[in-house]
This record gives structure tokens, sequence and C-alpha cells, in this order.
């Protein structure tokens, strides 16, 4: 596993999100999908990563709580590793993205 000066990225379960989420503690749940695969399902909550997102995100403490969720959990823990580079400390990958999601939380999204 990479290094980074932030500490590595936390990977985190679809029902510890749903916990995470429920708790009400301030965190930025991004999706790093396209806005295709976002008309399909979404995460209720989440915010697509585009170029405004992405420079809103930069601007952040870097003690900001970071949740990154993709289809599968690959893309997203790219862009999560990629904030952890940027100094960020708290930042977790959704294992699974939001299949899991819809697997495990919340069976009226749909899966693709």
């Amino acid at each position: 596993m990479a290094t980074f000066p932030g500490g590595p990225v936390k990977q985190i379960s679809a029902t510890e999100l749903k916990a995470m989420l429920a708790s009400g503690e301030p965190l930025e749940l991004v999706d790093v999908r396209t806005e295709d695969e976002r008309a399909i399902a979404c995460i209720d909550g989440s915010r697509l990563l585009d170029r405004e997102y992405g420079d809103y995100i930069l601007a952040l403490d870097r003690d900001t709580t970071l949740v990154f969720q993709c289809h599968h959990g690959i893309r997203s823990q790219a862009a999560a590793e990629y904030c952890v580079e940027k100094g960020f400390r708290n930042v977790y990958n959704v294992v699974g993205g939001i299949d899991a999601w819809s697997l495990t939380v919340d069976r009226s999204v749909p899966r693709y």
C-alpha cells in the first residue's frame, strides 16, 4: 500500500457510510462517476465531481471528511488517493461503490 502525507485512504462499507450519513457527521460525499451513470442511480446527499466541485473540495480544510464513491470502488479509490496526496487526513472510499449500496443499503437504487 502506498504511503501518503495524510495517511492511507480508509475503506468503508456501504452500511458504514449509511451510519455516517445517519449520524449527521459533516462530510462531503463525492460521486466520481459520469453524469450518465448518476442519472441511472445515485446516493442521496452525494454530489457529482466536476471541475467546480473539485475546486471547492481542494479549498476545504484538510481535516474535512471526504467520502468517495463510484460504481464499484475503483475510480473512487484513485480520487481519494489524490486528495490524500493533497494533504486531506479524513478520506474514505466506499468499497463496492453504489453497487454495494444498492445490494446492502437501499434496494430501490437501480443496479447497472
